[in-house]
């Protein structure tokens, strides 16, 4: 049995504002942008990996009623994030750290054999960049 990832969800607060983000400051591509009974189902795409979707999911709108509990996760920053691997750290974490998002770890070389920084996303959702460590 083959499997792959096709999509891997994040919940926002803001749809646009996420999207602004993904897409102007991260360089990613809208794959999908519709409204379907409500519902907005708005996906992204890295330019290398055009079959894996990130869905940027507005907090609650699958469950109304945890909508409260689900808020007050991604204002702790305690839902599931996401991992991008990057060519140069580094010039990654310039980029990205102009923006004005929240700087959770400055570039460093782990233990584990990569080197990699963090953020929070405008919702606070937590996003790593790794690359190879320096040489």
């Amino acid at each position: 049995m083959a499997l792959m990832i096709s999509h891997v969800f994040l919940e926002v607060r803001d749809q646009d504002e996420a999207l602004a983000f993904y897409r102007d400051v991260l360089g990613l591509r809208v794959n999908s942008d519709v409204v379907i009974e409500g519902y907005r189902w708005l996906t992204l795409t890295t330019p290398s990996q055009p079959d894996v979707e990130i869905v940027l999911n507005q907090v609650g709108m699958v469950y109304p009623t945890d909508r409260e509990q689900l808020e007050a996760l991604l204002a702790k920053g305690v839902l599931n994030g996401v991992f991008f691997k990057a060519d140069d750290v580094d010039a990654t974490f310039e980029k990205v750290r102009e923006s004005g998002v929240e700087v959770l770890q400055e570039p460093i070389d782990q233990p584990y054999g990569v080197r990699d920084c963090a953020f929070r996303d405008p919702s606070g959702n937590m996003i790593r960049f790794s690359g190879p460590k320096r040489s």
